[in-house]
This record gives structure tokens, C-alpha cells and sequence, in this order.
């Protein structure tokens, strides 16, 4: 089955499935599509980098279904392959036969190298590639392009010479006694032809050249049978009325395809256009094809033929690229046909943004049809129709998106919050709470996410309270650490302590303790009464700090013996 797709036609289904799975495939920014046609199957190749995942089924399922939107070509072999990007074996691929509006399901096959594909295709040494071997996109023409240039040509005129009057004694008819001058002029033309072709510069030549053929047949046809020249008489005729015949055919191909020509000057208007003259071209190269080389005009009809080819296929060029334009068109307009369907029924947000996207689909394949293009009118009159369903599927999609992402905003706030929370940076909490709490109010209340929104308002509102009183702990903690620790320092460290959530622990140092001994020993006057006051002083700064923490304080000496003890309230 010939494969009905150019290289704009590949560029442009690839543009529709790269857009599909980007709308519908969670990832599918990542992913990048291709086409070609190979041994008349028309191949998707699909690709991801590394790391990125990608559920098979549901891609082989979105592709199938957008190819069979599209195309609808009954009969149409489809290969899909997916692969990671950098790695040239697909690791899955999918076959189908597209059936009209039914699709042909072959299996999946998931690839593991070169044994998957038919030995007469290559080698089992050669690695596998589905792109390898296709030949270049613009090898692939419309079926519309390979008929024939040749066209039957009108049938040859038959040219008929009123036979003279008869009347005359027949001994006084023409070459029956004496010389034969109609013979003999006919001879002589006959002899004098090749030189008569290359002698002519024009068509006005080729004509008088054919009107000296016909008069010197119109004067052998009255050679009567029973003169002695008469069969000499009937091959001149036979030979100058075939000639004859090549010129008016030669004559009105030149004619025929200087109008052609003339109908060139001005730029087509319309695909019809371009058809008749397609159909000019081709009436003024058929009857000169006819001509072979052994012909006196072929020297003469070779160059102009060459010409009209040139004409024609730049004509038939001309006529690919307006269908080409045309099949765009029509592709536009199924496309907008689904993105109305989908806008009626869209209600998330992957729905709307796939609205949009289908929407823009249509708009850029209308945008691409150039000015000289007959389908160009009527591209801009839908693009006007377009382009204000786009904006409006746009700002929709663009809205919901701004309130998916502030709502996802606030809930990313709130797991850091957490987060923090599990750390005891209760600071930090404070701060991710207040944002959770702001952002979720930024929220509109005409979009999909307003309500989810609202939801969390109340126990978020009551994390932040939770995570202040918890700060606020926190901070009476550390001055009580920052208490504890001014208390202790001095030249000679006094103590270490500890603080949990029920009480203080101090611990005089085996350094202070020894100090205050070296102190008693000394025998200095008031030592005693020096160490008890600094003792006394120590424990009533101790107290205070454990009524400013309302936590209880044990102290306990060097060797690990509670010395004293205090209770806030106590």
C-alpha cells in the first residue's frame, strides 16, 4: 500500500503526537517523537532520557489514538517504537493496521536487539535501528504525483483533397500521356524535407511547409488509377501525408503549448487552475513524444519537448504543494473539531491545558499555509474564527494552572514546616507555616483548587499555633541554658549541667571543688565563711533560674552525690 504522507505532512504529525503526550503523559515534556516511512509503513519513533519513567501502554494508546484521528487511512501499517534518548535499540514497540475508523492491533513487543526484525532485511551482526535504511522525507510523495505525464492525444485530423472534376477525356488527364509534373514536384519535396525541418525557425514555418505537403498530395490524388505513374503516384501520397500529419501534430503541440505559456504569466488562483494547466502541458508533450529519433522533426521537437517537461513539472510541483497546503488545511480543521469536543467536557486541569494545546495545534498548522497558496483565504478566515478559542483555552488553562501551583505551593510550605518541626527548628516551622497559610489564601475562588484550599486553612492555622507555643518554649529554654551557663563560667569552671523538659541538672567541677578544699586548708582568716557564701550565692542563682524555667534543679557534687535539691513552688 503506498504510503499518502510528504516530509511537511511527517513534520506535522510528529508536532501533533510530540503535543499529545506532552499534554496527557505526566512527563511528557521530556519526550520527543518522530516519523518516517519505511518498506510503506509508516514508524513513530518515541524517545526519553534516561531516569524519566514512561508507561508504555498508556503511550502506545494515546498514539494509537491520535493516528487513527488523524490519518484514517484504511489498510496503513504502523510501527511505534519507544527508546532513552542516546541509546539507539528501542526497548518497546507497538504495531497496528489502521481499518477506517476501526484500528488493526498488532502485539507489543518488548526489544532486546536485532533479533526482532526478519533476516532478509540485514544482517544478525547489525544493530538494530527503526530509522535506518528509510530514504529522505522528501522521497515520499502523494499517490496524486505518480500518475502518468502521459495523456491519450486528440485523433489526428484526416486531412481530404476534394478529388478534381471529372469530365475531361481521360488521354488529357494528368500523367496518362505526357510528362508527369505532379510526380516530379512531389519528388523534389520529398527529397528536399529534411533540409525544408532544419530550415524552420518557427511554427509559421513548420505551416506553410505542412500547406506545400497537402497541396502537392491534393495534386498526385488526381493522378487517375489507370495512368502508368499511379502507384508512384499513391506512396508520394502515402509518405508526404504522413508527413504531413507529424506537422499538424508538431504545430499543434507548439500551439497548444504557447497558450500554456500565456495562461503561466499570471500566478494561479485556484487548484483548478493549476489543473488546466497541468492538462496543457500535457496535451502539447503527448503527441511529441510520439516522434522517435529516426523522425526528420525530432531534432526540432526535442528541445521544446524538454522545455514542456520542465513546465509540467514545475506545474506538478506546484500541484503537491497546494494539496499539501489543502491536506493541511483539512487536518486544521479536524483538529479544531476535537478541541471543541474537548472544551465541552474539560473540567481539570490536564483537560484543559490538552484543550489548549489542541487548540494551538490548529492554529500553528493554519499559520503555516503561505500567501501564494490557494488555501490561504480560507486559513484566514478560520484563523479569525482560531485564534479567539485559543486565548480563551489559554487563559483558562493558564488560570487553573496559577491555582494549581499556588495550592501545590502551600502544600510544599507545609511539609517543610513539618520537616522543621521533627528537627525542633521550631523557628523555621513558624516561618513555613505562615507561608502555607499565606499562599493558601491567594487562591481564587472561581478555580478548581479554591475549595481543596480551604480545606487545609483550619488545621494548618492550628499547626502554626502549635509550632509558636513550641518556639516560644524553645527560646525560654535556651535563656535558661544562656542563665545556667553565666552562672557556671568563671576562672575556675563552677559547674556542668543539663537541661530536659522536667528538670536542671548541675554538677560542681572536680577543679571548683578542689578549690574551695585548697580554700579551707589554707587556714586563712573567714575561708570558711568565704566558701559558704559563694555556696549560698551559687544555690540562690540556681533557684532562681529553676523558677524562671519552672523546671525543678538537682545539684550533685564532683563525685556524683546530690548535695541540694529545689523544686519551683516548693
Amino acid at each position: 500500500m503506498q504510503v499518502a504522507v510528504i516530509e511537511e505532512d511527517l513534520l506535522f504529525i510528529a508536532q501533533i503526537l510530540q503535543e499529545q503526550l506532552r499534554a496527557e503523559i505526566p512527563s511528557g515534556e521530556f519526550f520527543q517523537v518522530k516519523c518516517a516511512v519505511k518498506n510503506d509503513q509508516l514508524m513513530i519513533l518515541t524517545q526519553h532520557p534516561q531516569g524519566v519513567a514512561a508507561d508504555t501502554e498508556n503511550i502506545f494508546t494515546l498514539l494509537e489514538n491520535t493516528l487513527q484521528s488523524l490519518l484514517n487511512h484504511h489498510g496503513q501499517r504502523v510501527e511505534i517504537f519507544l527508546r532513552i534518548a542516546g541509546v539507539k535499540l528501542p526497548y518497546a514497540k507497538h504495531s497496528l493496521i489502521l481499518k477506517g475508523t476501526e484500528v488493526g492491533e498488532e502485539k507489543d513487543t518488548e526489544y532486546n536487539g536485532s533479533a526482532s526484525l526478519p533476516s532478509d532485511e540485514r544482517s544478525e551482526e547489525e544493530p538494530f535501528d527503526p530509522m535506518a535504511g528509510a530514504p529522505g522525507l522528501s522521497f515520499y510523495t502523494t499517490s496524486k504525483s505518480r500518475h502518468s505525464f502521459k495523456v491519450v492525444f486528440l485523433s489526428i485530423v484526416v486531412v481530404t483533397i476534394a478529388i478534381l472534376s471529372s469530365g475531361a477525356y481521360f488521354l488529357t488527364r494528368p500523367c496518362v500521356m505526357f510528362e508527369c509534373k505532379e510526380i516530379q514536384t512531389a519528388e523534389e519535396l520529398q527529397k528536399s524535407f529534411r533540409q525544408l525541418i532544419d530550415s524552420a525557425k518557427s511554427e509559421s514555418d513548420l505551416t506553410n511547409l505542412q500547406q506545400q505537403l497537402l497541396k502537392a498530395v491534393t495534386a498526385l490524388k488526381t493522378i487517375p488509377n489507370w495512368s502508368p505513374r499511379y502507384q508512384q503516384a499513391e506512396k508520394l501520397t502515402k509518405n508526404l501525408s504522413e508527413r504531413s500529419e507529424t506537422i499538424d501534430k508538431v504545430v499543434k503541440a507548439f500551439s497548444t503549448a504557447s497558450l500554456a505559456a500565456q495562461k503561466s504569466k499570471a500566478p494561479a488562483n485556484s487548484l483548478e487552475e493549476l489543473k488546466a494547466k497541468q492538462n496543457l502541458w500535457r496535451q502539447a508533450i503527448a503527441p511529441l513524444e510520439t516522434i522517435g529519433v529516426n523522425n526528420e522533426l525530432y531534432g526540432l521537437v526535442q528541445p521544446q519537448l524538454a522545455t514542456y517537461r520542465a513546465r509540467l513539472h514545475s506545474v506538478n510541483q506546484q500541484l503537491l504543494v497546494e494539496d499539501k497546503w489543502l491536506k493541511k488545511l483539512m487536518a486544521a480543521k479536524d483538529v479544531a473539531n476535537a478541541a471543541t469536543k474537548r472544551e465541552n467536557t474539560a473540567k481539570i486541569l490536564p483537560e484543559l491545558q490538552k484543550v489548549q494545546s489542541t487548540w494551538q495545534v490548529a492554529v500553528n498548522a493554519l499559520i503555516s499555509i503561505p500567501k501564494n497558496s490557494s488555501a490561504y483565504p480560507q486559513a484566514q478566515k478560520l484563523l479569525a474564527e482560531y485564534k479567539p478559542k485559543l486565548a480563551i483555552a489559554r487563559d483558562r488553562a493558564t488560570k487553573q494552572l496559577l491555582a494549581a501551583r499556588t495550592y501545590q505551593q502551600a502544600v510544599n510550605f507545609a511539609e517543610q514546616a513539618k520537616r522543621y518541626e521533627k528537627q525542633n527548628q521550631w523557628q523555621a516551622a513558624v516561618t513555613y507555616w505562615n507561608q502555607a497559610l499565606s499562599t493558601l489564601k491567594q487562591v481564587k475562588a472561581d478555580t478548581l483548587y479554591y475549595t481543596q484550599a480551604q480545606a487545609f486553612i483550619e488545621p494548618y492555622s492550628t499547626s502554626l499555633k502549635q509550632a509558636e507555643e513550641k518556639l516560644q518554649a524553645a527560646n525560654f529554654l535556651q535563656q535558661t541554658r544562656a542563665d545556667l551557663e553565666k552562672t557556671c563560667s568563671g576562672a575556675i569552671r563552677v559547674c556542668n549541667f543539663t537541661v530536659t523538659n522536667r528538670e536542671i541538672m548541675v554538677r560542681i567541677t572536680p577543679e571548683y571543688e578542689e578549690a574551695l578544699n585548697t580554700s579551707l586548708n589554707q587556714g586563712k582568716q573567714n575561708a570558711v565563711a568565704d566558701v559558704t557564701n559563694h555556696l549560698q550565692s551559687l544555690q540562690q542563682a540556681l533557684e532562681v533560674i529553676s523558677d524562671n524555667a519552672n523546671l525543678a534543679v538537682i545539684v550533685f557534687d564532683a563525685q556524683g552525690h546530690q548535695i541540694y535539691g529545689h523544686v519551683p513552688g516548693g
